[in-house]
């Protein structure tokens, strides 16, 4: 069993993000996991990310965990994801994920790694 806290968690950067802090929990460098990971991200009021896909054999979910999100796929749908809320990536789709609001965002985030 693993043990992580807010305070030891991988702070990083994703190319095409904005107004965000994002923070990794869980994953081979943090805890060893193999075929996942797990992170948080904190989006600042209009923060985002741009245009971006799920890797060849990787699979994201999103959970919305205080504010609003708005996601759009390639296919021109759009939906507004608030608090409860979850949408998920499958190999080679294609997202735009933005804070639309005056308020920050947090957001629960799982992939897995690529081959698992």
């Amino acid at each position: 069993m693993k043990k992580n806290t807010f305070e030891n968690a991988t702070v990083y950067e994703a190319p095409g993000h904005h107004g965000v802090v994002l923070r990794r929990f869980h994953g081979k460098e943090e805890t060893g996991a193999e075929k996942f990971w797990v992170g948080m991200s904190h989006f600042e009021p209009h923060g985002g990310a741009g245009w971006g896909y799920a890797d060849n054999a990787c699979e994201k979910c999103y959970y919305i965990l205080e504010g609003q999100m708005t996601t759009k796929d390639r296919n021109g749908n759009e939906w507004k994801l608030n608090v409860g809320d979850t949408f998920s990536m499958g190999p080679n789709e294609e997202r735009y994920f933005e804070n639309e609001t005056d308020y920050p965002a947090r957001v629960l985030v799982i992939i897995t790694y690529p081959g698992v």
